[in-house]
């Protein structure tokens, strides 16, 4: 009978249940972790978050405050500077987030913590790109957000639903594109200081050279070409439109630039090519990196 039932037992089919996790539950779960690092550092060092925020707001109060007795026509439609500059700090505070996101990589190349995660047995090594692309997007729209919230408290008006969600579309797409340039940069370049040398040459001449401040019909010739040339105008024209105009449609028409007419539509289609660009240029790198 003992061994009828050991002959029982063999014949038996055996059920193998594969406990083994799947590439994309690895990769996601160490996205996750990485990310989670990233908050952890944010959460014990927050000057950076709150300097971030801080700002853009002093510069809605200083600079619509400078230009509150501007004459009337100046800045389009509307006599509220605030209106008007709103669109301005939104992105350029997305952009000067996102042109820091290599910092981070950088820093732990140079500590070493970067060579331990590449010698780590992780499902892809691009998580800890992922990783810092989720960080510095969650990063730039919250400051958008709290941006948006201080420009109605200061009488600029506040969008509709879609409106709003049209905005963090862009900032979405801006903070990827410029995202993606910064980490490349930080695998590239030699150390940070190099990097933050970089981000100065570029901060501001990008700011002056858009339409942040000044309406494109306010500049020299040869500025507003360069302005309608560079991606924060794309971003910030259409914004911009959503605070000037209660309707507004994917045709309308935001920007007139030197070869012709640029709708609201037109605008997201050069953003999504410009992250598209920024992600494909930085393959080469990425690869002989982390591969």
């Amino acid at each position: 009978m003992k061994t009828d039932m050991n002959w029982q037992q063999l014949a038996a089919p055996t059920v193998v249940t594969d406990t083994t996790p799947s590439f994309f539950g690895e990769l996601v779960q160490e996205t996750l972790a990485l990310t989670r690092r990233l908050f952890i550092q944010l959460q014990r060092r927050p000057s950076s978050l709150v300097a971030g925020i801080i700002q853009p707001v002093m510069w809605l109060v200083l600079f619509g405050a400078l230009f509150q007795n501007a004459p009337k026509g100046l800045f389009g439609s509307t006599t509220n500077y605030g209106e008007f500059l709103a669109a301005g700090v939104i992105v350029f505070t997305a952009f000067a987030g996102a042109l820091n996101a290599g910092l981070p990589v950088m820093f732990d190349r140079e500590f070493g913590f970067l060579n331990r995660l590449l010698v780590a047995p992780l499902a892809s090594r691009f998580s800890i790109v992922f990783a810092s692309a989720i960080f510095i997007i969650s990063q730039s729209l919250l400051q958008a957000a709290v941006i948006v919230a201080a420009a109605a408290f200061l009488g600029a008006g506040l969008p509709d639903v879609a409106g709003l969600s049209a905005i963090a579309l862009i900032v979405l797409l801006l903070a990827l594109g410029v995202t993606a340039i910064s980490l490349g940069l930080a695998f590239a370049l030699p150390g940070h200081i190099e990097l933050i040398a970089v981000i100065f040459i570029t901060n501001l001449p990008l700011l002056f050279a858009s339409t942040a401040l000044a309406p494109l019909s306010f500049m020299p010739g040869w500025l507003q070409v360069i302005a309608t040339l560079n991606p924060l105008s794309y971003a910030i024209e259409p914004i911009r439109y959503l605070y000037l105009h209660s309707t507004w449609g994917l045709n309308d028409v935001v920007m007139h630039a030197f070869w012709g007419d640029v709708t609201f539509g037109g605008a997201l289609l050069v953003l999504v090519g410009f992250a598209v660009v920024a992600l494909l240029s930085i393959q080469p790198q990425l690869r002989r990196t982390l591969a």
